[in-house]
This record gives structure tokens, C-alpha cells and sequence, in this order.
């Protein structure tokens, strides 16, 4: 149902049976394929298939044109959020589409949530514990509001193809140790982190790098062997190697 498909099919409805013809509307990386295209439009095509392949335009059309009313309300009731959807559609992974349904689902006003983390356990994007005698079992998330968690997941996937970003980069660490699909949820929660800061400040997303984690962990464990070392009557000074 692309543009070059609807085009040749509006002509088969039209009366062109011509298989060279028709393979001539295919348009961008389908024009490669026009030997096979000809091939594949040479058949029988008779009234009774042109009247069902106008029933189903007129349904296709009827449904386009009751999704862009849909759209136009929605653009409309969510005038007082512009600036805020503009915002998230900066974050890797989040689109209009997602931005609107990160807004529906949150209601966009941060100050019910103290904090990022209150945020992604309302979301149920947060893993649960399950540890008993020392052993660490790994926890599912728990059930939360399904329609912001298929927002979330959806654009985890996005954002693990953004090159360079450090949402790819914590993909790829999760999923060393995770697995794919608890990676995924893992970013899913880090977008959503960073979706309270966008709505509660009114900021847009910067981009962190690819090496963002492996700093932080880095100062991190300097910051903790520092301090570990001053409980036992040191004085460290930190400088770099050469």
C-alpha cells in the first residue's frame, strides 16, 4: 500500500492492463525491480476485481480522512503543550507521536512526582527485587499503564540505532549482562528519566555521547576508592597519568 503500489493499482481500476506500464509507476529503489515487476503485473484482471479494489479505496479513504480529523483535535487540544512535545521530540527514540503519548499518559505536570525515579515506578518501568540468601534472581517489571510502556519500548528501539548517543551505548552495556529485551526496557527507563527533566524544566534534551556511562561509572568508582581510603587516615591526591 505505498505510493507506487496505490499507483498501480488506481490504474489497473482505471483500465491500464498494460504490465510494462504499470511497473513504469513504481517510484525510488522499487524502480530496480522492474523486470520482475512486469513479470508479476501480467495476469487477468476483470471487472468484478476493480469494483472490490474501489470498495477497498473508499474504505482506505474513509479511515485516512477520520484519522486526520482525529489528528487535527488532537493538535488542537494540545496547543498548551507545544513547547513541551517540541522538547521530548529531541530525545532518541521519541517522536510527535510518542511525545503526545508520553504527555496523554504523565498528564505533563511533573510536580505530582518528587522525583525521575517516583516518575518511572508510577510508569512500572523500574525492575522488581528478587534476592534471597545472598542470590540475585532477576525481577520483571512489574504491570503499569500499557499504553505508556509501548510508547517507551517502541522508542528504545528507535534510540538503540542513533549512532554516537549515550542511549545506544547503554543498550549495548545492558545487553552484554541482560540480554536484548531487558536492555531495551532498561533504555526505555532512561527515556523516561530524562522525559521528567524535559517536562518538569522545560528544557531539551543534549546529547551526552557514547561515552557518557563509562565516565560516570569511571568517577564514580574514583570517588568511592577516595573515600575508602580517607576512613582509613589517608590524604590521596588524584593526578592523571601521563
Amino acid at each position: 500500500m505505498g505510493a507506487s503500489g496505490r499507483a498501480m493499482l488506481r490504474a489497473l481500476v482505471a483500465g491500464t492492463t498494460d504490465p510494462v506500464v504499470l511497473a513504469d509507476l513504481a517510484r525510488g529503489t522499487l524502480r530496480k525491480k522492474l523486470p520482475a515487476l512486469r513479470r508479476a503485473l501480467h495476469g487477468r484482471f476483470r471487472p468484478h476485481h476493480a469494483f472490490l479494489i474501489e470498495q477497498i479505496f473508499a474504505k482506505i479513504d474513509f479511515l485516512d480522512g477520520t484519522l486526520d480529523r482525529l489528528m487535527a483535535e488532537i493538535d488542537r487540544r494540545l496547543g498548551p503543550f507545544e513547547s513541551m512535545l517540541t522538547n521530548l521530540d529531541t530525545i532518541p527514540g521519541v517522536d510527535r507521536i510518542g511525545a503526545i503519548s508520553i504527555v496523554a499518559e504523565t498528564g505533563g505536570d511533573m510536580r505530582r512526582f518528587p522525583a525521575a525515579g517516583h516518575l518511572c515506578s508510577w510508569g512500572a518501568m523500574c525492575p522488581g527485587q528478587n534476592e534471597s540468601a545472598g542470590k540475585r534472581r532477576s525481577g520483571k517489571t512489574r504491570k503499569g499503564n500499557r499504553y505508556l510502556r509501548g510508547t517507551l519500548i517502541q522508542a528504545a528501539l528507535g534510540a538503540t540505532h542513533k549512532q554516537g548517543s549515550a542511549l545506544q551505548a547503554r543498550y549495548h552495556r545492558l545487553k552484554r549482562h541482560r540480554g536484548h529485551k531487558k536492555a531495551v526496557v532498561g533504555v526505555g527507563h532512561q527515556i523516561l528519566e530524562i522525559a521528567y527533566y524535559v517536562m518538569r524544566d522545560g528544557i531539551t534534551y543534549e546529547e551526552l555521547g557514547s561515552d557518557y556511562f563509562d565516565k560516570r561509572h569511571r568517577d564514580r568508582a574514583v570517588r568511592r576508592h577516595i573515600r575508602q581510603l580517607e576512613a582509613l587516615g589517608f590524604h590521596v591526591t588524584i593526578q592523571n597519568a601521563a
